[in-house]
C-alpha cells in the first residue's frame, strides 16, 4: 500500500517536472523568438531613420535651391534690362472679353454704376482661365475689372514705340466745361499706359461666364484682370475730391421722353435683336435707354457747337467718341456761340447705338431728351447667342 502511494507521488512529481521543463523551454523559445523580432524591428527601424534623415537632407536641399532660384529670378526681373528703363515691357495677354450693351464708345457712362441697366457678359478665355477660377466670386456683390483702352487710336503706336508715342499731359474735363486739368486727375482713357479700372455689379457666374451690371464698358473690351471688392477697404469714407466734382448731377439731363414713334419701331426691331440682347423685354430695353440718355452724353464740342444731323451721325457711327476736341475757343466766344446755336440745338438728331441698334434722339436747350425713333445698326455676332438674357433668366429673377 506505501509502495503504491510512493510511486503515485513519484510520478506526479516526475510530471510536475515535465511540465515545468516543457514551460521553461517554451519560454525560451518565447523570448529567443521575441529577441529576433525585436533586432528585425530595429534594424528596420534604423533604415527608416536613415531615410528619414535622407529624405530631410535632400528637401533642405531642395528648398534652398528654390530659395536661391527665385532670389536670382527675382533681381534679374527688378534689375534694368537695359540701361534706359524706359525700354522696359511688361507684356500682358489678357484673359477675357467683354460683350456689352454699349456697341460704341458713344454713349457709354463716364463712370461706373450711373447706369445701373448696363449690362455686361464677361466672358473668360478657358485655355488660360479654367472655370474654378471663377468659384467664390458670386458670393461678392460687386467687382474690379482691370482692362484696356482698346479703341484709344494711338494705341498701337503708344506700345510699340513707347519711347516716342507722346501723350497729352492735360486733357479737357466736361465738368469744367472745357477746362484743363492734370490726366492723372482725371479718368480719361488717353493716357500713357492705356489700362482702365471699373467697378461693376455681379449679377451671376456661370461656367467661364460672369454677368455685370452697371457698367462702363465697350463692347469688345480686353479684361487684363478681376478683382472681388472689399468693402472694409476700398471704400474710404473720409476721402475727398477737387471742389469742380463737388457739384451733384451737373451732366444730368432735365428730362427723356420717347415718342410715338419710338415705341412702333422698337417693336419691329425687337424681333430682330432679343435672340442676342442682355434684356428681357423691349420695356426693359426702353428703361436702359432711359437711364443712359438721362446723363448729357454729348461731347464738349457737342454741347458747345452742334452740328447738323448728318455730321452728328457720321461721328457717331464712325468714331463713337465723346472725348473732347482740342481745339476750343476762348470763354467769350464759346458763350456767344452757345447763345447763338442754342435755338437750332433741338433740330440737331444724335444717334447711340446700344445691342446693335440705333437709337435717334433730340435735346433742346432745356436738356429735355426726346428719343425719336430705333433702327437696326449693326449686326452682333453670334457668340452673343451663349451670353443672351435667356442664359441668364433663371439667375435675374
Amino acid at each position: 500500500m506505501d509502495a503504491s502511494i510512493l510511486e503515485a507521488k513519484w510520478s506526479r512529481f516526475t510530471l510536475t517536472l515535465a511540465l515545468a521543463a516543457v514551460s521553461m523551454s517554451t519560454a525560451a523559445i518565447s523570448v529567443y523568438i521575441f529577441k529576433r523580432k525585436t533586432n528585425g524591428l530595429n534594424s528596420k527601424l534604423s533604415e527608416l531613420e536613415a531615410s528619414l534623415n535622407s529624405s530631410l537632407e535632400k528637401c533642405a536641399s531642395e528648398r534652398q535651391g528654390r530659395i536661391r532660384a527665385q532670389q536670382a529670378l527675382r533681381k534679374a526681373l527688378t534689375q534694368p534690362k537695359c540701361e534706359n528703363p524706359e525700354m522696359n515691357h511688361y507684356p500682358m495677354t489678357p484673359i477675357g472679353i467683354i460683350q456689352s450693351c454699349f456697341s460704341t464708345r458713344y454713349g457709354a457712362p463716364r463712370q461706373p454704376l450711373l447706369v445701373p441697366l448696363a449690362r455686361a457678359c464677361l466672358i473668360f478665355n478657358t485655355s488660360r482661365v479654367p472655370p474654378a477660377s471663377l468659384e467664390g466670386l458670386a458670393e461678392y456683390s460687386h467687382c474690379w475689372v482691370i482692362y484696356v483702352f482698346h479703341l484709344n487710336t494711338d494705341l498701337e503706336k503708344l506700345w510699340k514705340n513707347p519711347s516716342k508715342s507722346k501723350f497729352k499731359a492735360k486733357v479737357r474735363v466736361p465738368r469744367l466745361n472745357g477746362g484743363r486739368m492734370g490726366v492723372f486727375a482725371t479718368r480719361s482713357p488717353h493716357r500713357p499706359c492705356p489700362i482702365g479700372l471699373t467697378v461693376a455689379k455681379v449679377e451671376a457666374v456661370q461656367g467661364n461666364m460672369v454677368l455685370l451690371s452697371g457698367v462702363d464698358l465697350v463692347d469688345g473690351t480686353p479684361v487684363l484682370d478681376v478683382k472681388p471688392y472689399l468693402p472694409y477697404c476700398d471704400s474710404i469714407k473720409e476721402a475727398g475730391v477737387p471742389n469742380w466734382l463737388m457739384e451733384d448731377n451737373i451732366l444730368a439731363v432735365a428730362s427723356v421722353s420717347f415718342s410715338e414713334d419710338f415705341t412702333s419701331t422698337l417693336k419691329n426691331c425687337w424681333t430682330m435683336a432679343e435672340n442676342k440682347s442682355l434684356y428681357a423685354s423691349p420695356d426693359e430695353f426702353q428703361g436702359l435707354i432711359k437711364q443712359v440718355l438721362s446723363w448729357d452724353i454729348r461731347s464738349l464740342s457737342q454741347r458747345n457747337r452742334p452740328h447738323d444731323a448728318v455730321s452728328v451721325k457720321e461721328n457717331a457711327e464712325l468714331l463713337g467718341d465723346t472725348s473732347d476736341k482740342d481745339e476750343c475757343p476762348d470763354e467769350t466766344a464759346r458763350v456767344h456761340e452757345k447763345e447763338q446755336n442754342s435755338q437750332n440745338s433741338q433740330d440737331v438728331i444724335y444717334n447711340l447705338t446700344l445691342e446693335g441698334l440705333d437709337i435717334s434722339y433730340r435735346i433742346d436747350h432745356n436738356s429735355n431728351v426726346i428719343v425719336e425713333k430705333v433702327s437696326p445698326f449693326m449686326h452682333l455676332s453670334n457668340d452673343r447667342n451663349c451670353c443672351n438674357y435667356l442664359t441668364w433668366k433663371d439667375k435675374l429673377q
